[in-house]
């Protein structure tokens, strides 16, 4: 569909932040894990080289991806991590990257809980000792150990200081990743949670430790700063959390103070996150967005501002979901590691789609990790200063980050 002025201008609209900072328009690049950390997980010269490209590409935010907020508990080998003892410096460069651009660098603050590797973490630390019930998945997870009180308090101070020391190193927001089956997400659901103390045993004590995340945040970084949150709208598991519980947490997270909330779904067994779930409607795929039926919801319990991420192609499909008042941010992911100059290109008025180029081979389960292994070459690629690999196929890809996965796991150990 040609693009339309009237769409270019509802994109360009500036936004206004409960706090007060202002996003230069409604086009973001949403948190992608880079898995550029060196061998210690501080930021590198190729992740400077990356933010620089995309604040050059014209997204008014741009979340990075997972920054862990203790280096003993990762996600990925190559994470980055701020350090036990916390050092703003080692990120002053990356925080710098977006310098005379006009975009805002927000740094995304995450703890992976029983989600970290056997190979990183042979017994990792969750709200309870749940083990994941895909066998698959379990393979690639140990059983985790239950949090104790006391663990939990120093994680909300890890979280409190890691917010801290990256602003003082420039970034300009902080996002909490509250979806996907990560820590805050597992004490959110009921499959993950399973303790009976003050932090689980309802809906309400559930929802606790995401609830002092932000208080101990906001506390530590000032009114100022924009804080965000990632959320699931569900967990798409019978058992797990549900839409309505979902809602309700919005509801307090917008009375709490937070000024972005954006909207996800899915965890490592059921990865909504990754495109739209067997079943879906053909007018949610008609309006291209994976979850604006919820987004429209949500919008009905909180006037917090809305930012959904998945699934937009078209000018014309971001400016529709505009327009409704369900949202008031577009999220771009994986379509900005194949055009990193998207947004720019968007709000000139051309007619170009945020594409999907990702191969398949048909298989489930390999498909699952070509996506991520794809475009997570891709964004390497332009790391190092070449230009992104369109053609690249599903074999070179898997065959790549076969060698690739078990190197940097080494690498972390021997480091």
């Amino acid at each position: 569909m040609p693009t339309t002025n009237a769409a270019v201008e509802l994109l360009a609209e500036p936004l206004t932040l409960r706090c007060g900072a202002v996003l230069p328009h409604r086009l973001a690049k949403s948190a992608l894990s880079e898995q550029l950390g060196d061998r210690r997980n501080r930021p590198g010269r190729e992740l400077v080289e990356l933010y620089r490209t995309w604040s050059r590409g014209g997204a008014g935010v741009l979340v990075t991806g997972n920054v862990m907020v203790d280096p003993r508990a990762l996600g990925e080998p190559r994470n980055v991590a701020v350090s036990e003892e916390p050092d703003a410096g080692a990120f002053r460069e990356w925080a710098a990257a977006s310098t005379g651009t006009g975009s805002q660098l927000w740094v995304q603050l995450n703890h992976p809980g029983r989600q970290s590797p056997r190979f990183l973490s042979r017994q990792p630390v969750a709200p309870s000792a749940v083990p994941f019930g895909d066998r698959g998945v379990r393979s690639v997870f140990a059983t985790p150990r239950a949090l104790t009180g006391n663990e939990i308090d120093v994680i909300i101070d890890r979280f409190a200081v890691s917010a801290r020391t990256v602003i003082d190193a420039g970034f300009r927001g902080i996002q909490l990743h509250g979806a996907h089956g990560y820590l805050i997400s597992q004490f959110l659901s009921p499959l993950t949670n399973r303790r009976t103390d003050a932090w689980g045993g309802d809906a309400v004590r559930r929802r606790r430790f995401l609830l002092e995340l932000v208080r101990r945040v906001r506390a530590e970084v000032g009114d100022s700063v924009p804080l965000s949150v990632k959320l699931n709208s569900a967990d798409f598991q019978r058992g797990g959390f549900t839409e309505e519980e979902s809602l309700e947490v919005v509801r307090e997270l917008g009375e709490a103070g937070i000024d972005l909330l954006e909207i996800s779904g899915g965890t490592y067994e059921r990865a909504a996150m990754m495109g739209l779930t067997s079943g879906s409607r053909a007018s949610t795929r008609s309006r291209e967005a994976y979850f604006l039926d919820y987004a429209t919801k949500a919008r009905q319990v909180s006037d917090v501002a809305l930012m959904v991420t998945g699934g937009f192609r078209t000018v014309a499909g971001m400016a529709a979901a505009l327009r409704s008042g369900a949202l008031d941010v577009i999220g771009l992911g994986r379509p900005v590691t194949v055009t990193p100059d998207l947004p720019a290109r968007l709000l000139a008025g051309e007619d170009v789609e945020a594409e999907r180029l990702c191969p398949k081979t048909g298989i489930r389960l390999a498909d699952s990790w070509l996506e991520i292994q794809w475009h997570t070459q891709q964004m390497h690629r332009v790391a190092s200063g070449k230009p992104v690999d369109r053609r690249r196929g599903a074999v070179r890809s898997l065959v790549v980050a076969g060698v690739n996965d078990p190197l940097n796991a080494f690498r972390r150990v021997r480091g």
